[in-house]
């Protein structure tokens, strides 16, 4: 076996664990609404429940024969989920369906998932480019002495996220030399890219495009695997509130790697 089909087994075997997860009966293709909180209790028709804020933070009250389970415990009547903070959130479940309790772009808001969403029922998968090792690129990532704040907008109109950027990750594509501002990853020490490129809105999802890196080793060294790029939630549904990259993060080179517009 080559390297290359070393390379595009590992890569399938990513792409499918991927594809998985996306497809979860309570992950993002299952959302039916976002719902955007008030201090006058609203009932929706898709979860339990009349649903407000106020000083103690986001409340539901449930009528006679509705419930929530949180954590395992059923709720009933009034109960106070406290205050939430940015880009926390909590899951509640009732019958076959959950519902994120959230804080996105400082507004508290709802978002029920239902397995039988269309939207989820329906997905077929997401294509991509094939595999292809030119595209993991060697990388130096270059700190920052201190995290920068850095307000990116939203998919969202009027939506603002602040994100901490980390340091800037250099790499060259042909003769020239690039940079893209990274963010904290889900792992320790690990990176998070939003970037778009010359394939956008053509190939790829238009707003942006989404990398994460591994935590660099020593002296700075990182691989950044655009062919494990990827589509944010925004991609699939009208009910996300996907952040947009930073301004610095616009490549002037076609990636045509990773997946591709759904």
């Amino acid at each position: 076996m080559t390297v290359t089909d070393t390379f595009a087994e590992e890569w399938t075997a990513w792409h499918e664990e991927h594809e998985r997860r996306r497809a979860d009966k309570h992950g993002f293709l299952a959302i039916t609404s976002i719902r955007w909180l008030g201090e006058e209790p609203e009932t929706y028709d898709d979860v339990p429940g009349a649903w407000s804020i106020g000083p103690e933070g986001i409340v539901v009250s449930l009528a006679p024969g509705e419930s929530l389970v949180v954590d395992g415990t059923e709720i009933t009547g009034r109960h106070s989920f406290g205050v939430i903070d940015e880009r926390g959130g909590i899951t509640a479940g009732f019958g076959d369906a959950v519902v994120e309790i959230a804080k996105r772009g400082g507004n508290d808001i709802l978002r029920p998932r239902h397995p039988d969403n269309p939207v989820l029922v329906g997905y077929r998968g997401t294509e991509a480019y094939p595999p292809d090792p030119k595209w993991a690129l060697p990388g130096r990532f270059v700190a920052y002495e201190t995290p920068v704040p850095t307000t990116v907008g939203s998919v969202v109109d009027g939506l603002e996220h602040v994100y901490e950027a980390v340091g800037e990750i250099e790499f060259t594509v042909g003769d020239a030399v690039h940079s893209l501002i990274a963010f904290p990853g889900s792992a320790p020490g690990a990176l998070h890219v939003l970037f778009v490129d010359q394939t956008s809105g053509k190939t790829t999802y238009a707003a942006n495009r989404s990398l994460s890196v591994a935590a660099p080793d020593a002296e700075g060294n990182v691989v950044i695997d655009f062919n494990r790029a990827t589509n944010l939630p925004c991609a699939y549904t009208d009910h996300a509130t996907c952040p947009l990259p930073p301004a610095g993060n616009r490549l002037p080179v076609a990636v045509e790697a990773g997946e591709k517009l759904p």
